[in-house]
């Protein structure tokens, strides 16, 4: 491509990355890897079939590890109930 037929989008566009990857090499390493990890994250927010697969992970590895304590307590309520005869199964 002749560089002197650039239209204004691109040259926007060459601005923005140059720009971009001059703030990248001035961050320390742990944030280098935070952009990328988000970068990351664009592209799978944008495909939608990856999206998809991505929130039913999250809800199922939230629901793995939600607190059972609150079911545990039920479950031990209804028994006493049962033994002492307030309810029946």
């Amino acid at each position: 491509m002749n560089p002197e037929k650039h239209t204004y989008a691109e040259t926007n566009l060459a601005e923005y990355m140059t720009d971009t990857i001059a703030k990248i090499q001035h961050l320390p390493k742990p944030l280098v890897k935070e952009v990328n990890d988000f970068i990351d994250f664009i592209f799978l927010k944008h495909d939608q079939n990856r999206w998809q697969q991505w929130h039913q992970f999250s809800e199922t590895l939230n629901l793995s590890q939600s607190d059972f304590s609150d079911y545990l307590s039920n479950l031990e309520t209804y028994e006493e109930a049962l033994v002492r005869g307030d309810i029946q199964w």
